[in-house]
């Protein structure tokens, strides 16, 4: 067994899927991370007798590194999982219409009676939705030509008319991307719809946390660390990441660690002023990713207004909400979470939650004849990086110039768009660049026995 030392700097799901990986091959680890707990941008908070997500996480059954970190800490079972694609659209004076995936057929044709039924577009809108799903199968997601054109353009050059792209491209490509089509990478848009929708029939199946997220990642991880051997210091601030005797040292506010290696797991501004210049020249280009925001609108009711686990909403302010109330509480607590939320990123919160809760309204009738206990608006800024045409060109590799440092992180370049998947598959690829260099293999991904 190996006693290198590595250090990993971010406690995101990046950062806790290197370290697993690492202390499972035999390494010595130390994780810091700046805030107060792991968990990065899954995280909880507590507002009087309830814990808020920052944020409504969902993922996909293709999501398989993740699922299987969640499988690693002991979580799975905290996560609802569809046995069949299936969501409810919400429009106001309508009944809601169910798009699914058909659950015998074989993909693609598991999607074809939905989009030949799907009730907000005129029967020729559907044909022509069917013909363009056939053609973005033949698009390569990882072929550079695909990202340096929108998803939006490519939507239009195959027949797609702007209601069309409005009430089915984008309900899916601004929710999967943080992004409308007119702003999302050809590619990403791809990887999205080939690998979630058309590839697999079951790939697409939805899944969302019913636990807070703190309880399904952070705080997990947390103690399979620790219980593995690994050193975690929350709270801390890196400052500075300079080679040093064949190493690394890093330095902070509380921290002075020699280690072998170390993999940077951090956004990407904060990795641009850490990395030393001999690692990364190419540092500057990362500031091109730029962020993308979601704001989340958070509303208790006195009673149940809805029996939907999680719906989205077309023709209305609400993008999707969702029923996050607590297990055995009285009342329901729904939040609205508004992706590419740029034009709402500065409205008042008042403003905001009078739009919201006056859609809901519309869309829950039963939300007109209850109280609403509370309500509040959380904001995240940089959720994402802008997942635009010719990002790719910016994202890094998780190798950097200097051996034994890697980098991870959703906007690393792993393919995938930034979710909770292309952060483990990062942490992943960070860690065996690692291994790599210390000469250790990489196979063993779970616990020795």
């Amino acid at each position: 067994m190996t006693t290198d030392r590595v250090g990993v700097i971010g406690g995101g799901l990046a950062g806790i899927a290197a370290a697993i990986r690492l202390v499972d091959a035999g390494h010595r680890v130390t994780l810091v991370e700046a805030r107060p707990a792991l968990g990065g941008a899954t995280y909880s908070f507590r507002r009087g007798d309830l814990t808020v997500d920052t944020g409504q996480h969902v993922f996909l059954r293709c999501y398989h590194e993740y699922r299987e970190l969640l499988t690693r800490l002991g979580t799975a079972d905290r996560a609802a999982l569809q046995d069949g694609f299936s969501v409810p659209i919400l429009r106001v004076g309508v009944p809601p219409h169910v798009l699914a995936r058909h659950r015998r057929l074989p993909a693609p044709a598991h999607l074809l009676p939905a989009l030949l039924n799907y009730r907000p577009l005129r029967f020729g809108q559907r044909l022509a939705a069917i013909r363009a799903a056939a053609a973005l199968r033949g698009v390569d997601p990882d072929d550079p030509a695909a990202d340096r054109i929108s998803f939006g353009t490519w939507l239009a050059a195959h027949g797609q008319d702007a209601p069309t792209i409005r009430r089915l491209w984008e309900l899916i490509c601004t929710a999967a991307l943080n992004a409308p089509p007119e702003r999302a990478s050809l590619a990403l848009a791809a990887r999205v719809f080939r690998t979630g929708l058309l590839d697999r029939a079951d790939a697409a199946d939805l899944g969302r946390p019913t636990a807070p997220l703190s309880e399904l990642h952070g705080g997990p991880a947390r103690t399979l660390l620790r219980q593995r051997g690994a050193t975690v210091r929350t709270g801390v601030r890196v400052r500075q990441i300079r080679a040093e005797d064949g190493g690394y040292r890093i330095s902070g506010d509380g921290i002075e660690l020699a280690v072998a290696a170390v993999v940077l797991a951090v956004p990407h501004p904060q990795a641009a002023r850490l990395v030393p210049a001999e690692a990364a020249p190419d540092r500057a280009r990362w500031a091109r990713l730029g962020a993308a925001p979601i704001v989340n609108v958070h509303v208790r009711y006195q009673q149940r207004v809805t029996d939907l686990e999680f719906a989205a909403g077309l023709d209305t302010p609400v993008q999707w909400v969702f029923d996050r109330s607590p297990t055995g509480t009285a009342g329901q607590y729904l939040v609205v979470s508004i992706s590419a939320a740029e034009q709402v990123l500065a409205t008042r919160a008042g403003a905001l939650l009078r739009t919201q809760i006056d859609a809901l309204a519309e869309l829950f009738p039963a939300a007109r004849r209850t109280r609403v206990l509370d309500a509040f608006v959380t904001r995240e800024p940089r959720a994402t990086f802008r997942q635009e045409p010719g990002s790719r060109s910016a994202r890094p590799p998780a190798q950097t110039r200097s051996p034994g440092l890697a980098l991870a992180g959703a906007w690393t370049d792993t393919g995938w768009p930034d979710t909770m998947e292309g952060a483990v598959r990062s942490g992943h690829r960070a860690a065996d660049v690692v291994l790599a260099h210390l000469g250790s293999t990489s196979s063993a991904t779970e616990a020795p026995t």
